[in-house]
């Protein structure tokens, strides 16, 4: 494990799980959400999110995390390990409001400076329809991936903890 995505809902966890793994295999950490947002919430071009996936995989090793759908193939392709983190839609939506509270008026720290948390109805209305608009084709892209990649897919908090003690 040397390239490794981590992917799922927002509020799942990713970030997280990305900077225990960083700290625990000695691999720089990549958040998308801080590279693909400028301050005030304005999204880099596609171009400018093409360039910085294609700039980071060309590294020799590690962690990036984030969905990023439009580029998620650049990454799927250098990425030696994908961990799919797939949680129930409740859970990742009780994360992301407490975030929301946690880090009021604040850059949450895999934010880009500028980026203040703040409540967003449409990012909390895509968390909740995650399972039924984006797991789908993930699963898909997966299974079409899992002969040449190595995939863990993580159902539970619990599940991360032991992923991680077990390596």
């Amino acid at each position: 494990m040397k390239k490794i995505i981590l992917i799922g809902s927002g509020g799942a966890g990713k970030s997280t799980l990305a900077r225990e793994l960083g700290k625990k295999l000695q691999l720089k950490v990549f958040h998308l959400d801080k590279l693909m947002w400028k301050p005030n919430w304005e999204l880099v071009t596609r171009e400018e999110q093409i360039q910085i996936q294609n700039e980071l995989v060309k590294n020799e090793a590690w962690i990036i995390d984030g969905n990023y759908g439009g580029t998620m193939d650049i990454r799927f392709q250098a990425a030696d390990t994908i961990l799919f983190l797939d949680y129930p839609r409740t859970l990742c939506l009780y994360r992301a409001i407490k975030r929301t509270f946690q880090y009021k008026n604040k850059t949450r720290p895999d934010m880009r400076e500028g980026c203040h948390e703040r409540f967003d109805p449409t990012f909390l209305k895509w968390i909740w329809r995650f399972p039924k608009d984006k797991r789908p084709d993930l699963i898909t892209k997966l299974d079409n991936l899992a002969s040449n990649k190595h995939i863990v897919i993580i159902k539970s908090p619990q599940k991360a903890r032991e992923f991680i003690q077990s390596i």
